[in-house]
């Protein structure tokens, strides 16, 4: 199995390259949000007022890590995992507006997602649940924290990754999703094995 390094920010020629079951590798900035990061997003947004950073060709990797304050006033990470993602999908245009590349998290997206992926030029990369010590030790450092009265696992983290993955490509920007595709074999089955 052939593994993909790509470098954030992601471009869209690379994303397009990319099929659902390809194992990839991220080098660069990650940010992290949850449900309380997107809502702040959407709420600053409406109100005109700037975001903390510039999203486009970012990664959004759906996870609350887990963290220590360290001497320096600064933190570092315990460990990343990720967090079921369905929950961000009200969010998909608003993200995909944006200009954010990459998504990462646990058992994809909805139907809505999957549509912008293709216009947007956009991709979902499966992280291994379970797996959140391993992850973690792809982050070389936390560079910044935004957002903190949202509550640590909520806070928008911005992360440097060196080799974080693996990470499966679970949606991509050709209309295709793993998530789909085992649904309709599941059904294919259960017609196989009780006729309805």
């Amino acid at each position: 199995m052939t593994e993909i390094l790509l470098n954030t920010p992601l471009k869209e020629t690379d994303i397009r390259r990319l099929k659902i079951g390809d194992v990839v590798f991220l080098k660069g900035s990650l940010m992290t949000s949850r449900d309380m990061g997107h809502l702040k997003i959407r709420q600053l947004l409406d109100n005109k007022e700037n975001l903390p950073l510039d999203f486009n060709g970012s990664v959004i990797l759906h996870a609350g890590p887990v963290v220590n304050m360290n001497r320096q006033g600064g933190y570092d990470l315990v460990v990343i995992g990720p967090t079921t993602s369905i929950r961000m999908e009200p969010y998909h245009r608003m993200v995909a507006d944006l200009g954010v590349k990459g998504i990462i998290g646990k058992g994809g997206l909805g139907e809505d997602s999957l549509k912008d992926f293709a216009e947007y030029g956009q991709v979902y990369f499966q992280a291994a649940p379970g797996c959140a010590v391993l992850l973690a030790e792809g982050i070389s450092e936390i560079k910044e924290v935004h957002w903190l009265e949202l509550g640590v696992p909520e806070a928008l983290w911005i992360l440097e990754a060196q080799r974080f993955g693996p990470l499966v490509v679970g949606m991509d920007s050709h209309g295709k999703s793993i998530y789909q595709e085992l649904r309709e074999k599941a059904e294919r089955k259960k017609e196989a094995l009780y006729g309805c």
